[in-house]
């Protein structure tokens, strides 16, 4: 199997799911997308419930890739948190609200693969740059960092969901930020609040005062 044919067709997928949400695209909309036959498209998916499993298992694995560099280039536990929060609002801001309860309510395997992702690697990762920043003094010794990656990643989940935050009287982009935020105020030490301060004064979304 062609691989960069395949690598095209999630991406392409991805875009569309991106902008209409799960449930609306079809198979036939991804060939569109791809400029490719739906029969050749079938070559390399069966059907679309399988696509989909792939797509979400395609685009873990380079928010994986993603992380992990982050992770190496940061100098510090804030400047890890700046790359992140970047890398949040450039993911983010063409994302279709809807997308995680088209996972949940019509694609189980991927949302499966969505919530192993989530409790297991973002939670971690979000653990593992608390313990950092406590280890630097940046943030409060105080914090139970296995509370707080649990809170922070079911707050960002719960963003996505569309009767809490209808998209009609919110920008998700914005709501996003403005919660990550507020959650780094709560953990920060003066320390920390002042490299705070130099990585994020010049962004979009300022911060608290």
């Amino acid at each position: 199997m062609d691989n960069e044919v395949r690598n095209r067709i999630l991406d392409g997928a991805m875009n569309l799911f991106n902008r209409y949400g799960v449930r609306s695209v079809t198979m036939d909309d991804v060939a569109r997308e791809v400029s490719m036959s739906k029969k050749t498209l079938y070559q390399y998916f069966t059907n679309k419930d399988g696509l989909v499993t792939e797509v979400a298992r395609w685009h873990m694995e380079l928010e994986r890739k993603e992380f992990a560099e982050i992770e190496h280039r940061a100098v510090n536990a804030i400047d890890e948190l700046h790359q992140i929060a970047q890398c949040m609002r450039r993911n983010i801001q063409d994302i279709n609200p809807s997308m995680l309860y088209d996972l949940q309510k019509f694609h189980h395997e991927a949302w499966d693969l969505y919530l192993d992702f989530k409790n297991e690697f973002i939670r971690g990762h979000i653990e593992d740059n608390l313990i950092k920043g406590m280890k630097e003094g940046c943030y409060r010794q105080e914090i139970d960092v296995k509370i707080l990656s649990k809170f922070r990643v079911e707050q960002v989940q719960m963003i996505f969901d569309q009767q809490i935050f209808p998209p009609e009287q919110f920008q998700f982009v914005e709501v996003q930020m403005q919660l990550l935020d507020h959650f780094i105020h709560g953990i920060l030490t003066e320390k920390g609040r002042n490299h705070y301060q130099k990585y994020f004064q010049t962004e979009a979304v300022k911060p608290l005062k």
